[in-house]
């Protein structure tokens, strides 16, 4: 019987001390039975996505040690970046890989909030498949108000949540200087999602933000003649997207979550972008994929950009 597999993403809250990352990572390759995949720090985004898999036990304590260490090692009211967070560890998903269903997936990020309630005094959400109510799904919406707007949320003062969103399912429901430091943690599970970042050849992200309002999902909201908004339907199927500036590299970026490649692979998601920029003049200069990719996703873009290169097998 083929052993199941589960794969877990944390981004943390750092992305330019190394040492501080690296001790980090270190808590999970720490943990017997977690195998780490991938570290990728971003410099602007002042982020790290991490990606390491294994055994349900043994990724579930991979998971707890790794939040503990980054309460342990990083401070909010010291971090900046351009990618919007809400705490240390923005978001811990559990993904099935093999051998395990969603489900079991979401009572895997159950259990690991449970556990942290009693070793940790700092908030809890739970998003995605592991999610207490429809209105707590979507990460964006538990995130919203990021880490600066986690104060008010926590002391009852005027914020962008209604009490389906407002407080966390548990951990500390008080804000103090524990919660100030680690703000809030989400942990969840969902689908192997495709982390695609695609560059815009401008320093100010005014062309990559038009962008990303264009083809994500959610549309973007536009005013009618009677002044009233109005939300249109985004450019690509199951999409997030944003627009971002890398001022260290002195360009721009569309930042996107490809939530189902089959629906909207890695070459239409490139080609959307590419349309865009150019109706507005500005170019394209490359892209990156954060993260882990499936293979099917890798081979279906060679096929559209490289019609007549080597076969699969080659």
């Amino acid at each position: 019987m083929v052993s199941p597999l589960v794969e877990c993403v944390p981004n943390i809250s750092e992305g330019r001390n190394l040492a501080v990352i690296e001790s980090i990572v270190d808590a999970v390759r720490q943990t017997s039975g977690c195998t780490v995949l991938g570290v990728e720090p971003d410099h602007d985004y002042n982020r790290t996505v991490i990606t390491f898999a294994g055994e349900p036990d043994c990724v579930a304590r991979g998971a707890i040690e790794l939040i503990k260490a980054s309460v342990e090692h990083l401070d909010m009211r010291l971090h900046h970046g351009e990618h919007p967070r809400l705490g240390v560890v923005d978001v811990c998903p559990f993904v099935p890989l093999r051998g395990i269903t969603m489900e079991a997936c979401a009572e895997l990020a159950r259990e690991v909030v449970d556990a942290l309630s009693h070793e940790l005094d700092v908030p809890l959400f739970l998003y995605g498949a592991a999610a207490s109510s429809q209105e707590r799904v979507m990460l964006s919406d538990l995130r919203r108000g990021e880490y600066e707007g986690l104060e008010a949320r926590l002391t009852e003062g005027p914020c962008d949540h209604n009490e389906s969103t407002r407080m966390p399912d548990r951990g500390a429901i008080e804000w103090n200087e524990t919660v100030a430091k680690s703000g809030g943690i989400t942990v969840g599970a969902r689908p192997i999602l495709v982390a695609y970042n695609v560059n815009i050849d401008e320093k100010e992200a005014v062309v990559a933000k038009k962008i990303g309002s264009i083809v994500r999902s959610s549309g973007r909201l536009l005013k009618s003649n009677s002044g009233q908004r109005i939300r249109t339907v985004g450019m690509l199927k199951k999409v997030q997207g944003m627009g971002v500036m890398l001022e260290e590299l002195g360009i721009s970026q569309v930042s996107m979550n490809l939530l189902d490649v089959e629906l909207t692979p890695l070459h239409l998601a490139y080609k959307a972008c590419e349309s865009l920029a150019r109706d507005h003049n500005t170019d394209l200069c490359g892209s990156e994929i954060v993260g882990l990719v499936p293979l099917p996703a890798m081979l279906e873009a060679g096929r559209f950009f490289q019609p007549d290169g080597q076969s699969e097998e080659d």
